[in-house]
C-alpha cells in the first residue's frame, strides 16, 4: 500500500510541476506579446488539436516513429553484440574503441551533412538514431558484462551450469541495471536526433518536414505543436519499452 500510495504522489508531483511549467510559459508569452516569437501554450495546443483531425499529422508520426525507432532497435542489437565481442576479444575492443570515441565527439549535424551525400533522407533518421544510440549500448553492456565477477563465472564452468542458465542466472541477472540505463538514456537521444536528421533531410511525410515548414512560414503555433507531439511521444515510448524491459526480466526471474 506504502508503494502505491508513493507512486500516486509522485505522479501528483509530476503533474504539479507540468502545470506550473505551463503557468511559466503562459506568463512568459504575455509578456512578450508577439505570439510570432513565443507562442502562448493555449494557442499551440489549439493548434494540436486542429493538426491531429487532419490524416497528414497521423502519416507522418507513423513515418517518423517507424524510421527513428527501427534505428534505435538496430542501435540496440548491434551494441549488444560488439559490448558481446569486445568482452571475448581485447582486439575487438581495440578496433571499435576509434569508433565508438568518434560518434561521441562529433556533433550529430556534421554527421547528417555527412551522411546525406551516401543516404537517402527517407533514411537518414534511421542511420543518425542508430549512430548515436549504438555508443550508449555498446558501453553500458559492455560494463555490464565486465562487472560480473570473474570467480561466479569460473564456478559456473567447474560445475558445468548450461550455458542458457548462465545467460540468464548470471549474465543478465548482472547486466539488468544497464541495459535499463542504456535504453533509458538513449530512447530520447534517439528521437531528438533522429527529428533533427529529418529537419536537415526534409524526407517527405514527416515530423521533420512539417517542423521544418513551420519554420520557413513563420508558423510558430504549427512549430510548437509539432514540438509537444515529438516530447509526448518520446516520453511514452519510453515509458512503454522501459515497462515491456521491466516485465520481461520479471517473467524470466531476473528482477
Amino acid at each position: 500500500m506504502e508503494t502505491i500510495s508513493t507512486m500516486l504522489n509522485s505522479k501528483k508531483e509530476n503533474i504539479k510541476a507540468v502545470f506550473i511549467w505551463l503557468f511559466i510559459w503562459q506568463i512568459f508569452s504575455m509578456l512578450v506579446g508577439q505570439e510570432i516569437l513565443l507562442v502562448s501554450p493555449i494557442s499551440a495546443f489549439r493548434k494540436l488539436i486542429e493538426l491531429s483531425v487532419e490524416k497528414e499529422f497521423w502519416i507522418s508520426i507513423i513515418n517518423s516513429f517507424v524510421r527513428i525507432t527501427s534505428g534505435f532497435f538496430i542501435a540496440f542489437i548491434l551494441g549488444s553484440i560488439c559490448a558481446v565481442f569486445s568482452y571475448f576479444s581485447e582486439k575487438f575492443r581495440i578496433m571499435v574503441e576509434p569508433l565508438v570515441l568518434t560518434v561521441q565527439s562529433v556533433p550529430v549535424a556534421s554527421f547528417i551533412i555527412l551522411a546525406l551525400v551516401w543516404i537517402s533522407s527517407e533514411n537518414l533518421s534511421t542511420f543518425i538514431s542508430m549512430l548515436m544510440v549504438f555508443p550508449i549500448v555498446y558501453r553500458n553492456i559492455l560494463t555490464g558484462i565486465n562487472s560480473i565477477p570473474k570467480e561466479i563465472v569460473e564456478m559456473t564452468r567447474v560445475f558445468e551450469v548450461k550455458i542458457s542458465d548462465r545467460i540468464r542466472y548470471i549474465y543478465l541477472s548482472e547486466m539488468a541495471p544497464y541495459i535499463k540505463s542504456a535504453c533509458s538514456v538513449s530512447l530520447g537521444l534517439c528521437w531528438k536526433a533522429g527529428i533533427a536528421a529529418e529537419v536537415i533531410g526534409i524526407p517527405d511525410g514527416s515530423i521533420g518536414e512539417k517542423l521544418y515548414t513551420a519554420k520557413v512560414y513563420l508558423n510558430t503555433p504549427e512549430l510548437f505543436a509539432w514540438t509537444i507531439v515529438i516530447v509526448v511521444i518520446s516520453i511514452c515510448f519510453q515509458k512503454i519499452f522501459l515497462y515491456i524491459i521491466n516485465r520481461i526480466l520479471e517473467r524470466m526471474g531476473i528482477l
